[in-house]
C-alpha cells in the first residue's frame, strides 16, 4: 500500500464583504473539492484565495488590508502563494498589481476557471449546485441571478459584477435539491435584485414563479428574500409570501432614502409617495410581515431638511429591521461627478441619530413580544446561550433569540417553539416550550 510522503497542498479560501461573496467562495470550494484538492474555508494553508470586497471604503480598506497582511506571512515563509479574486480585484486589477506586486495573480469576479487553472484544476461544468457551504449547516444562501442592470447614481456593482442575469428555474431547483439532501433547511435567496429575476430569460419579472417551484422542494422550511428593487416590484410575490407557509414573512428591500431631490439624483426612479405606496400595500397584503431595509446618510446634496425628511419618515414607517451607511464617493458612478459636500463627521452624526431611532422603534416592537411564542431555528451556541433566529429574521443582521444554555437544552439546526420572557433593543430571551 503506497503511503503519501509529501502532503498535498491545503487552499485556504479567506472571503470578505457579502453574501453573495460566500456564495462565490462556496461554488470555488465546489470546484476545487471536485478536482481533488485540499480546500479550507479561513483555516491555515499554504496556498491563500482572497475572496475580495471593493464596495465602499470600508470594505476595500479591509480587503487591502487582507492582502498586505498575506503577502506579508508570504514574505515570512508561511504561505507559499497568494491568489485574489473578487469585486476589489475586478475593479481595481491594474492598481493592485502595480501597488502589491507580491501577490502572485489576481483575477476578476468572472475569471473563476482562470483562477481553477492556477490553482491546477479544471473547471467542471457538470457541477451544477455544488458547492461546499460555509454557513451553518441549517441555512444556505441560493444567488439566483448575477449582475445589475440598475443605473443607481452612488453604486459600483454593475462596474464588478457586469449585466443582469438569471439563472434558470429548473438549475436553482436541482441546487436546492442538493442543499435540501445536505440537511439545509433554510434557503436565503439573493441578488443584487431579485425583482429583476426573470426578465432576462423568461421576458418577464419570474421571482413569483420561482417561489412556487421552489417550495415544492422536500427539506426546505423556509424561504427567505433579500435584497429586492423597490421600482417595478412585482406585487404577484406578496400573494406567494401569504400563501406558502414556507415563504417567510420577510423582505429585504434597499430603499437608500425617501425625499424626492435625493432618490431623483440616486437615479432610483421612485418618489416618496410611491415608495410610501408600496410600504402599504405589503403590510395590507401581507398582515404581519417583517420589512428590512437600508438606507444611505450623506449623500451629496443632502441638506439638514432632506435628513429631518427622512428621520420623520423612518418613524412614521416603523421598520422592523434597519441598517444605516454613510455614503461613500466612489469613482467612476455617476455620482462621483458630484460634489462629496456632507463632512464624514456629519455622516456619521446622521447615521447614528437614524439608528438611535430605530433602536427605540425595535425596543418597542420586542417589549409587545414579551409572551408571544414563535418557532425559531438555532444557529449556534455562543457563550451561556443557544443563539437562534425568528422567521422574522436573517443571519448576520437581524435581531436574534437567546435561549440559555445553563437552564435549557436545543438542538443546533432545529427549529424549536419557544416562549419570550424578555427583551431588549435587538434581542429577544425565549425559553422553550416543552412538548
Amino acid at each position: 500500500m503506497r503511503t503519501k510522503s509529501i502532503k498535498k497542498n491545503k487552499i485556504n479560501v479567506v472571503t470578505l464583504g457579502c453574501s453573495k461573496n460566500v456564495y462565490d467562495s462556496e461554488v470555488l470550494m465546489g470546484q476545487l473539492r471536485a478536482n481533488g484538492k485540499d480546500v479550507a474555508h479561513e483555516e491555515e494553508g499554504n496556498v491563500v484565495v482572497i475572496n475580495t470586497c471593493g464596495f465602499i471604503d470600508n470594505a476595500k480598506e479591509e480587503s487591502v488590508n487582507t492582502i498586505l497582511d498575506f503577502v506579508q506571512r508570504k514574505q515570512n515563509g508561511e504561505v507559499e502563494k497568494v491568489f485574489v479574486i473578487g469585486c476589489l480585484s475586478e475593479r481595481y486589477k491594474p492598481d493592485l498589481i502595480k501597488e502589491i506586486p507580491d501577490v502572485d495573480q489576481y483575477f476578476g469576479t468572472t475569471e473563476l476557471p482562470s483562477l481553477l487553472k492556477a490553482l491546477g484544476a479544471d473547471y467542471k461544468h457538470e457541477l451544477i449546485g455544488e458547492r461546499l457551504t460555509t454557513t451553518p449547516k441549517n441555512y444556505a444562501y441560493l444567488k439566483i441571478a448575477e449582475g445589475c442592470d440598475r443605473p443607481c447614481s452612488f453604486c459600483a456593482i454593475p462596474l464588478m459584477r457586469g449585466k443582469h442575469k438569471s439563472k434558470p428555474i429548473e438549475e436553482l431547483v436541482e441546487e436546492t435539491k442538493k442543499l435540501a439532501a445536505n440537511g439545509v433547511k433554510e434557503l436565503i435567496l439573493i441578488a443584487q435584485d431579485l425583482t429583476y429575476y426573470g426578465l432576462d430569460l423568461y421576458k418577464k419579472r419570474n421571482l413569483a414563479e420561482l417561489l412556487r417551484a421552489l417550495v415544492k422542494v422536500d427539506g426546505i422550511e423556509w424561504i427567505r428574500l433579500h435584497y429586492a428593487f423597490p421600482t417595478g416590484f412585482p406585487e404577484d410575490v406578496l400573494e406567494v409570501i401569504r400563501e406558502e407557509k414556507k415563504v417567510c414573512n420577510y423582505i429585504d428591500i434597499p430603499l437608500q432614502h425617501i425625499s424626492d431631490d435625493i432618490l431623483k439624483s440616486m437615479r432610483r426612479g421612485t418618489n416618496y409617495e410611491k415608495t410610501t405606496s408600496l410600504l402599504r400595500k405589503f403590510r395590507k397584503e401581507v398582515p404581519g410581515i417583517a420589512i428590512r431595509t437600508t438606507l444611505i446618510v450623506g449623500y451629496p446634496g443632502e441638506t439638514e431638511a432632506h435628513f429631518e425628511e427622512l428621520k420623520e419618515w423612518v418613524k412614521e414607517m416603523r421598520f422592523e429591521r434597519l441598517g444605516c451607511f454613510t455614503y461613500s464617493h466612489e469613482e467612476n458612478t455617476h455620482a462621483y461627478n458630484l460634489e462629496d459636500d456632507v463632512p464624514q463627521e456629519v455622516k456619521i452624526e446622521r447615521a447614528n441619530e437614524i439608528m438611535e431611532i430605530q433602536s427605540q422603534i425595535s425596543w418597542e416592537q420586542n417589549q409587545e413580544k414579551i409572551g408571544q411564542e414563535f418557532t425559531c431555528v438555532f444557529d449556534r451556541k455562543e457563550g451561556g446561550y443557544f443563539v437562534g433566529r425568528t422567521e422574522f429574521d436573517s443571519p448576520d443582521v437581524d435581531n436574534e433569540v437567546l435561549v440559555d444554555a445553563s437552564k435549557f437544552y436545543v438542538k443546533v439546526g432545529d427549529f424549536t417553539k419557544v416562549k419570550v420572557i424578555d427583551a431588549g433593543d435587538f434581542d429577544l430571551y425565549a425559553e422553550p416550550i416543552q412538548s
